[in-house]
């Protein structure tokens, strides 16, 4: 019974600190706030309304040193990603302000499957296989998560 519970006491110790690991290799530890925007939606407007969030975000912590941003687009709003975005130039700029840009896997495969031909993301985005899981455990890491 003992080792039983020393087991499990491991197990939970181990898992609570890779998501920490996890947290801090990508994001910005000293951050006042940490905020991952979800973009499902692949319309002008919604695209727009996220990066605006993402700049908004900026001013108001008073620069990127303040405010850590991540953006996880999938389904439709993986359009955002896709190069030559009439957004290229926000993005570039967010880019440059520490905004990490993250895309689905799960959806660059639907879209390969349903048009036999893999679409192309920028080459700054950060690949994960399912961004809804990403949006989970941003949320377990301590993340805001929000859908403007």
């Amino acid at each position: 019974m003992r080792t039983s519970c020393l087991f499990a006491l491991v197990l939970i110790l181990l898992s609570l600190a890779g998501a920490q690991a996890s947290a801090d290799d990508e994001g910005k530890p000293f951050a006042e706030a940490r905020i991952v925007l979800q973009m499902a939606d692949g319309d002008a407007e919604s695209q727009t309304r996220v990066l605006n969030v993402a700049n908004n975000l900026i001013k108001h912590y008073g620069g990127p040193d303040f405010v850590d941003i991540e953006i996880v687009a999938y389904g439709p709003g993986l359009s955002l990603l896709f190069p030559g975005n009439a957004n290229e130039e926000r993005i570039s700029s967010l880019l440059t302000n520490e905004v990490r840009f993250v895309g689905c896997m799960n959806t660059v495969e639907s879209i390969e499957r349903a048009t036999g031909e893999r679409p192309d993301l920028i080459p700054e985005t950060i690949p994960v296989q399912t961004g809804v899981a990403r949006l989970v455990e941003r949320a377990q890491q301590g993340f805001v998560v929000i859908r403007p």
